[in-house]
C-alpha cells in the first residue's frame, strides 16, 4: 500500500503548475501535503487519482501506473475532492447504494454497508435526507463514507479539513489513526499547517509547484521550538560570541537580538551576559509557531530560486 509521485510536471498554458514533483506515502503512514492556495496541491492530487494527465512523470498506486493502468490503480485508492459534487436530488442512502453498484456490490449489501458507514460518519439521522439539504461539512462526511465503499488500501484527500467544524476535524483525526493501524497509505492536503499537526506522521511542503521540504512531524516541532528576544545595553561581536554558546543568535535591531533554539534556561544566558559587563534591559520568550516555520521555508525557497 504505497502512493508514489515520480517526477510529475504539469503546465496550464504558460503557467507551470507542477515542476518535477516527487514524494512517497508509505503503508501505515499519514502524510500531510501542505502549501498555500494555488501552490499545486489540487493539481497533484487530480493527477494522482487519474482525473488529470501529467505532462511528464507518473504516479504509482501500489505499483500500478495511473497513466498506463488507470482502471486498476483507481480501484485501490479512495478519493475525496475539495468540493464534492453529488446528484443533489438523491437521498443520501439511495445515492450511496447507487454508487456502490459500480463496485459490483448487491443492493442489499450496499444498503447494509451504507447504513453502517453513514452512521459511522455522523450522518445516521440524515441518511434519508436529500443531499441538497446537506451542509458543506455534511457533504465532506458523505464523501468520506463513499471513499470507503470498497475499503481501498490507499486514500487521497484534497483539503478534507475545509468545511469541517472542530468536531469534524477531531473525527478525521480518529479516522487517520484507524487507517494507520490498518496499514493504509493516506495523503491529505491542507493550506493550514497547524491543522495537520496531530494527524500527519510526515509533511510534504509545496510552493509554486515545487517541493520545498519533507519533514516528519517531530522534526517540524523541533524546528519550531522556542526563542529568546533580548534587548541589550550594547550589541557587538563579543555579545554574539557569548550567545552562540547557547543557541543561534540573529540581530534584529541596534540593541535587539533573537536567540533561536536556546539550549539552556534564559537565566543562564542573562547571568553570563551580566557577568561579562553587558546590560540586559529586557528578555522575552517567544514560541515559534508551526505557521512561522512554514513561512520560513517559503522565504528560503524563494531566495534560493532567485
Amino acid at each position: 500500500m504505497v502512493i508514489e509521485v515520480v517526477k510529475v510536471s504539469k503546465s496550464f498554458g504558460r503557467i507551470k503548475a507542477l515542476d518535477n514533483v516527487s514524494f512517497t506515502v508509505n503503508n501505515s503512514e499519514v502524510v500531510g501535503y501542505v502549501g498555500l492556495n494555488g501552490a499545486g496541491k489540487t493539481t497533484t492530487i487530480r493527477i494522482a487519482v487519474g482525473v488529470l494527465p501529467p505532462d511528464s512523470g507518473d504516479v504509482f498506486i501500489d505499483g500500478y501506473s495511473v497513466t498506463r493502468d488507470k482502471k486498476r490503480a483507481s480501484k485501490i485508492v479512495g478519493w475525496v475532492p475539495e468540493s464534492p459534487i453529488f446528484e443533489s436530488e438523491f437521498k443520501a442512502l439511495d445515492y450511496f447504494i447507487y454508487l456502490a453498484g459500480y463496485y459490483g456490490i448487491s443492493a442489499n449489501e450496499a444498503r447494509r454497508l451504507g447504513i453502517e458507514l453513514l452512521e459511522k460518519f455522523g450522518l445516521g439521522e440524515a441518511m434519508y435526507r436529500k443531499l441538497s439539504e446537506y451542509s458543506q461539512g455534511m457533504k465532506k462526511r458523505f464523501a468520506l463514507a463513499i471513499s470507503m465503499i470498497n475499503d481501498p488500501p490507499n486514500f487521497i484527500f484534497d483539503e478534507v479539513l475545509n468545511g469541517l467544524d472542530p468536531r469534524g476535524i477531531a473525527f478525521f483525526r480518529e479516522l487517520a489513526v484507524e487507517f494507520r493501524k490498518r496499514g493504509k497509505a493516506v495523503l491529505f492536503s491542507s493550506h493550514i499547517l497547524s491543522e495537520v499537526e496531530g494527524i500527519a506522521d510526515r509533511v510534504v511542503f509545496i510552493h509554486r509547484g515545487r517541493i520545498i521540504g519533507v519533514y516528519n512531524m517531530d522534526e517540524i516541532r523541533y524546528k519550531a521550538r522556542p526563542a529568546l528576544e533580548i534587548l541589550l545595553s550594547r550589541l557587538d561581536n563579543h555579545v554574539l560570541k557569548i550567545l552562540e554558546k547557547y543557541g543561534e543568535p540573529s540581530i534584529i535591531g541596534e540593541q535587539r537580538v533573537i536567540l533561536r533554539d536556546p539550549r539552556v534556561d534564559s537565566s543562564v544566558v542573562i547571568s553570563d551576559l551580566v557577568n561579562s559587563g553587558i546590560g540586559v534591559l529586557e528578555v522575552k520568550r517567544e514560541e515559534k509557531s508551526l505557521e512561522e516555520f512554514f513561512f520560513s521555508l517559503i522565504k528560503k525557497a524563494e531566495s534560493d530560486h532567485l
